[in-house]
């Protein structure tokens, strides 16, 4: 079997909920970080993708009918392109990643474009249909903005509790303090604002609407100013609107490819796909699913934790991401150094790439081999990804 490489990686913005990308359509996004990332290899004939596979998580409103394919339509690419759309929740971008890695290492196609978007603001509230005509009964509208829907009334009810429960049970089990949560999520804003300032990913990400840069990076964000934020799911709870993820818009793309194909993309690879992880738990300890899928993502690239010297993991609850570092008791600094999801963003489609592409640029940055990516998962699920550096800027 031939290796996946990772050759170019972009992303819109992320922006805040209802905020300046409230305006875009999530396959505008989806075809915005697509046209993106392919412009990173102008040499590149689009007819000779071989697949688009695209993450989305909700897939009720504009994003519906398969937003892989309406991107590649509305991006201008050539009918001839394929594309499928998969749905793991949070995760469904850094499955299509894999995806895509797996078509390339079976021979099913030497070049695939991977990618996910969400956008949060647009999900639409959505009727169910009732049983017989003409209800005389009243008739509830239902978010699809994030979470639970629709429970089916066999599900158990502890794994249907909200997300914010759900780590609120992970803070009970672990112990983990709301000081610790609100020291992560602050140094999550001071990395990313920090990464911005320094030029970091510019290379990364296009443009969308008038955005030109995450908006909910608050650089004077600060652990003092966190501990004033009232808990959000309990009244004597430790998590808050400033120590979890926002609700986001956004999209992301990767381009994979052989190593041969590197002359038809007219770029050097810059990681190879190394290992993959993926794994189940409770559904209400989702948040804690990441530590066995990075374990089995790293087994399988044939190396251990002290091999790795950069880490992507998901900030969708600092409670979530300090119980998996604990976990795998790695060092924390080598965790998001260019900020995570607290401050940038979780657009939920669109995570799994932009761990992916900064992943990429952080090992460029540190001159470090190896890197990992993960994401916890709604409903008990959790992805990962072991990737190596294979430029030149790798540290011998």
């Amino acid at each position: 079997m031939t290796g996946a490489y990772l050759y170019a990686a972009a992303r819109t913005p992320f922006g805040r909920f209802n905020g300046a990308l409230a305006g875009v359509r999530p396959d505008d996004l989806a075809a915005t970080a697509l046209t993106g990332v392919l412009s990173k290899a102008p040499g590149l004939d689009p007819a000779g993708i071989g697949d688009v596979v695209w993450g989305n998580a909700n897939g009720a409103g504009e994003d519906n009918r398969n937003v892989g394919r309406m991107a590649v339509l509305l991006a201008g690419l050539p009918v001839s392109v394929p594309a499928t759309t998969v749905n793991r929740l949070c995760g469904s971008s850094l499955d299509a990643a894999i995806i895509a890695s797996r078509t390339i290492e079976s021979g099913d196609a030497d070049i695939v474009v991977a990618g996910g978007v969400e956008s949060m603001t647009r999900a639409p509230w959505v009727l169910p249909k009732p049983d017989r005509p003409f209800p005389a009964g009243n008739v509830t509208a239902v978010s699809t903005t994030l979470g639970w829907r629709l429970v089916n009334p066999a599900m158990p009810p502890e794994w249907t509790v909200s997300l914010g429960e759900c780590n609120e049970l992970l803070q009970e089990k672990f112990s983990i303090s709301r000081e610790r949560q609100d020291e992560f999520a602050a140094r999550s804003h001071r990395l990313a604002a920090a990464a911005w300032d320094d030029g970091f990913y510019d290379d990364l990400v296009v443009p969308a609407a008038e955005l030109t840069r995450d908006e909910t990076v608050r650089p004077g964000t600060d652990e003092a100013k966190l501990a004033a934020l009232k808990p959000s799911f309990r009244p004597d709870g430790t998590i808050t609107a400033g120590n979890a993820s926002p609700l986001s818009d956004g999209a992301s793309a990767l381009l994979l490819g052989t190593a041969d194909a590197a002359d038809r993309i007219g770029l050097a690879p810059v990681a190879r796909i190394a290992g993959r992880g993926v794994s189940a738990v409770e559904p209400h300890m989702f948040g804690y699913a990441p530590v066995e899928a990075a374990e089995r993502a790293l087994r399988r690239a044939g190396i251990g934790w002290g091999d790795v010297g950069a880490v992507e993991l998901n900030e969708a609850f600092a409670v979530q991401s300090l119980a998996c570092v604990d976990a795998w008791g790695i060092d924390p600094g080598i965790v998001n150094t260019r900020g995570g999801a607290i401050a940038l963003g979780h657009p939920l489609g669109a995570s799994g790439g932009r761990l992916l592409g900064t992943l990429a640029g952080v090992l460029r940055e540190r001159r470090a081999r190896w890197g990992v990516a993960a994401i916890c998962i709604g409903v008990g699920q959790a992805l990962a990804v072991v990737v190596e550096n294979v430029t030149d800027e790798v540290g011998r």
